[in-house]
């Protein structure tokens, strides 16, 4: 097994439908031009309310991704 050396970003997923999915959209959204991203975890998850229900999930993620060596 190697040594790997990882960098965190941070992203803010949205999404009418659930969390699962403001989280599903960053990542897919952030994969576009991020490679190797290797896992995340969630820091915050909010919402915005309209008429007394949920119209809206917001979900703040850290993505970790491997820094590619060049030697």
């Amino acid at each position: 097994m190697s040594d790997h050396v990882y960098k965190k970003l941070e992203l803010v997923g949205s999404s009418p439908k659930s969390i699962e999915d403001a989280i599903r959209n960053a990542i897919e959204t952030a994969g576009e031009s991020v490679r190797q991203m290797r896992w995340f975890e969630v820091i915050e998850t909010r919402g915005h309310i309209e008429d007394g229900k949920i119209a809206h999930y917001q979900v703040t993620i850290k993505v970790g991704f491997t820094i590619e060596r060049t030697t």
